[in-house]
């Protein structure tokens, strides 16, 4: 068998003749199993662990320093597809049922039986090879996108809705999900459910109105598609011929009434001229429903009705903002650079004259003091020493003066934001190095303390860590230790309890093991050869 194909083992017990003859009776070729390394505790083991990323754990349950079971809990954080095997003495069996919650594949009574171990190790053998190709099947992977297909259709007409699908990836996103979008015109509309019986079944409420609506798509006389967006039911239609809808949307309105017992509001957005720019339409459909307090008796209202005036494009949107926020935070300059040229292609399509480009101007401003704010960022270090709090419009020439300040100024803020998130990192571990050196003494010293004292979650706080240093938090702080220890004694007398206690460890006999593996040399033999 292949060396690629075979699953590595580690092997804990503190019972060095018991590591051996497991190691001696096994043959790990023939069962598809190498043995890749031998652990005497809990912490050497999870050392190990963190090097050799074993497939499979076999651990004695009753070990110093650290047993069985808290190793398993701890292997659940670092390893948690590692399976594990565990040996008990019969006294230790209910003990041993504490295992079944802790990914633990099978426990063995003591003494261990190589006939025994080798059955396990043929199941656990045959269970991870089914998990193996069940992962690699192209065809359950096939199956599993099949099955996925509803939530990536719903996916994308959300993202579509939202304007966040790049106009040249839209016929091949459609076509991969099967959806037949034709090029033309597209009106986006919004149903909303008023006065819901229910309100704990809002989903399913709003599914059945998708379901019915989807059902008449047929009998219409343009490509019609549905989807659930956000509160509403979006029905997008591939036709400009507002006022034929608008009869078509009040048809189906009535339907819902009748059959569901549901009473709809529809706004409708002013058709885009294709598919990509079908977010705006959707945007002016939602601003329709927020008249329809207004509108007494009116259940279909069209925005081209109530406003015409292409200045109303002018604002952002919340999308907008949400978009205009994730290129300047995480995207690429690129990324940056085009949401700000379509906000400005916007108000130029709309033909808005320069003076009613304040508002827009105020806004986008706005947004990116927001953002600035947030990340710590002064605001004379992105709009200059001569910024007063506002920018007046008069002082750009042309839509390209304008769109070329606010490219540079997203393109500033992004820059400014990176840099301090660089800086925050360095700033953490800088933290974190002192607060370990203050507090190395402590034996209850650990992650989780440290991360409550920086506020961090420990996730990210490792990540950062090991990113900046190179090291986990355990190698580093074992480190700090020896060294004090070892400072302790070349300049003291004090005894190698004394000394672990100084250093933050409870058991003298574990601070010795650990000292010798670093150093090649007992406490006593170092002190004397530093005195000698």
């Amino acid at each position: 068998m292949e060396q690629a194909q075979r699953y590595k083992v580690l092997v804990v017990d503190d019972e060095e003749e018991i590591r051996a003859g497991i190691s001696r009776k096994i043959e790990w070729d023939s069962l598809g199993f190498g043995l890749v390394g031998e652990a005497a505790n809990g912490h050497q083991a999870l050392e190990l662990a963190e090097a050799l990323c074993p497939d499979v754990v076999l651990t004695d349950i009753k070990m110093p320093f650290m047993d069985g079971l808290e190793l398993c809990a701890r292997l659940q954080d670092t390893l948690p597809a590692a399976r594990v095997v565990m040996f008990s003495g019969f006294d230790e069996f209910e003990y041993a049922r504490r295992a079944v919650a802790m990914n633990v594949f099978e426990y063995i009574l003591k003494p261990i039986n190589a006939a025994e171990l080798n059955q396990v190790l043929l199941r656990l053998k045959a269970e991870m090879d089914r998990r193996r190709a069940e992962q690699r099947d192209l065809e359950v992977l096939r199956r599993r996108y099949e099955e996925s297909l509803p939530v990536l259709r719903q996916m994308f007409y959300t993202n579509l809705l939202e304007g966040q699908i790049p106009a040249s990836q839209l016929a091949d996103r459609a076509a991969q999900y099967g959806l037949k979008l034709p090029p033309g015109q597209w009106t986006a509309a919004l149903l909303r459910v008023e006065r819901q019986p229910d309100p704990l079944r809002r989903d399913e409420v709003l599914l059945s109105v998708k379901e019915l609506l989807q059902a008449q798509a047929d009998g219409l006389p343009w490509p019609v598609c549905t989807a659930l967006y956000k509160d509403d039911v979006a029905l997008l239609a591939c036709t400009g011929q507002i006022y034929p809808l608008l009869q078509q949307l009040e048809r189906l309105r009535s339907l819902v009434q009748s059959d569901l017992g549901l009473e709809l509001t529809v706004g409708v957005g002013i058709p885009s001229e294709e598919l990509a720019g079908v977010f705006q339409s959707c945007a002016g459909a939602r601003a329709a429903l927020e008249y329809r307090v207004l509108m007494e008796g009116q259940r279909v209202i069209y925005i081209g009705d109530l406003e015409p005036d292409s200045s109303a494009t002018v604002a952002l949107a919340e999308e907008d903002q949400h978009r205009l926020a994730a290129a300047v935070k995480l995207g690429q300059p690129q990324q940056v650079t085009e949401v700000v040229r379509g906000l400005i292609g916007r108000i130029r399509e709309g033909r808005v004259d320069l003076p009613r480009c304040q508002l827009f101007l105020m806004e986008f401003s706005t947004n990116l003091i927001r953002l600035a704010r947030a990340g710590g960022v002064e605001l004379e270090e992105l709009f200059g020493s001569s910024y007063t709090g506002a920018v007046p419009i008069d002082r750009f020439g042309s839509y390209e003066e304008l769109e070329s300040w606010c490219v540079e100024k997203g393109l500033r803020l992004r820059q400014l934001l990176g840099r301090r998130r660089t800086d925050s990192a360095g700033q953490v571990v800088e933290r974190a190095k002192s607060f370990i050196d203050q507090n190395y003494s402590d034996s209850t010293l650990s992650v989780d303390t440290l991360c409550a004292y920086l506020h961090l979650s420990p996730a990210y706080f490792s990540t950062v860590f090991k990113r900046e240093t190179g090291m986990s938090f355990t190698s580093y702080m074992t480190g700090v230790r020896m060294e004090q220890a070892a400072r302790l004694l070349r300049e003291t007398d004090d005894k190698t309890y004394l000394i672990a206690e100084k250093t933050g460890y409870t058991d003298a006999n574990y601070f010795s093991y650990v000292f010798k593996r670093r150093y090649s040399v007992s406490p006593s033999k170092y002190r004397a050869g530093a005195q000698g």
